[in-house]
């Protein structure tokens, strides 16, 4: 598979910074962004606003690698999609890792597919020659009071219309586990779960986990969010602990497995 180059740097004393006003669980969004307003100017530049992160003095790489942001520019579909780029070039960077092993793809937990396809269009859309799976019940949220936006009846359609001329993907409607029973990979390479449902996610891992590579890399979407979705970290950690593995948390609020 032909991998994305990496784009140089040509001036190593350019700084980017990012802001979006998109983050979650504020009494006082008027004040919050009134506040971090003045925080970006006491700081030095490379600064990351969004998804609940705020950094400064960061290279921000993957607003510096040409063929990660066209692929994010031209799939991002709302404001979340753009305050989450930096969990996306963590996919994206994964993909390039993973895309060099055997094994296919997977992804638990897909919604509109914008993960999938921003990874795809990373390495070009033809150049992406491993099959990549997406589970989801589409039409409707199985889990209580996580219903996104367009998650109704109509929603698999649009999707499956999205992904057109993407044959590498293989979009699987129904309900995780059942849905992977003799519809499934038997090698995975890359390992992407976000169900915001701790059962659920543990179902999937039971099933899916021993099928990854050594090498291979597992994404826990939700693993270091608190509030209800510390429910997530803590069956994960007791889960892995069991097999001698540490889950790595991100500041994204992922957690990444490495598959020995």
């Amino acid at each position: 598979m032909k991998l994305p180059a990496h784009t140089p740097i040509e001036d190593p004393g350019r700084m980017l910074n990012f802001m979006v006003q998109t983050v979650w669980g504020l009494t006082d969004p008027v004040r919050f962004y009134e506040l971090m307003d003045e925080a970006r100017k006491l700081v030095v530049p490379g600064s990351y606003l969004g998804d609940n992160l705020f950094t400064w003095g960061r290279s921000n790489s993957l607003f510096e690698d040409q063929a990660f942001v066209k692929a994010w520019e031209s799939n991002t579909q709302n404001d979340a999609d753009r305050a989450i780029a930096w969990r996306r070039y963590i996919l994206a960077c994964s993909a390039y890792h993973c895309a060099q092993l055997p094994g296919d793809f997977v992804e638990c937990g897909v919604y509109r597919g914008t993960g999938i396809k921003t990874m795809i269009d990373y390495f070009g859309k033809d150049e992406f020659t491993k099959t990549y799976w997406g589970y989801d019940t589409y039409d409707y949220n199985p889990v209580e009071h996580h219903k996104f936006v367009g998650q109704e009846d109509g929603l698999f359609k649009e999707i499956q219309q999205r992904f057109a001329g993407y044959d590498q993907v293989r979009l699987v409607k129904g309900l995780l586990p059942e849905s992977l029973i003799d519809n499934s990979p038997e090698q995975i390479a890359f390992l992407h779960i976000d169900l915001n449902h701790a059962e659920y996610e543990i179902a999937v891992l039971d099933v899916l986990f021993d099928r990854v590579v050594p090498g291979g890399i597992v994404i826990l979407d939700d693993y270091e969010w608190g509030g209800e979705y510390r429910l997530q970290k803590i069956a994960e950690d007791a889960w892995f602990d069991k097999r001698k593995y540490r889950v790595f948390p991100l500041p994204t609020g992922q957690g990444m497995v490495l598959k020995r």
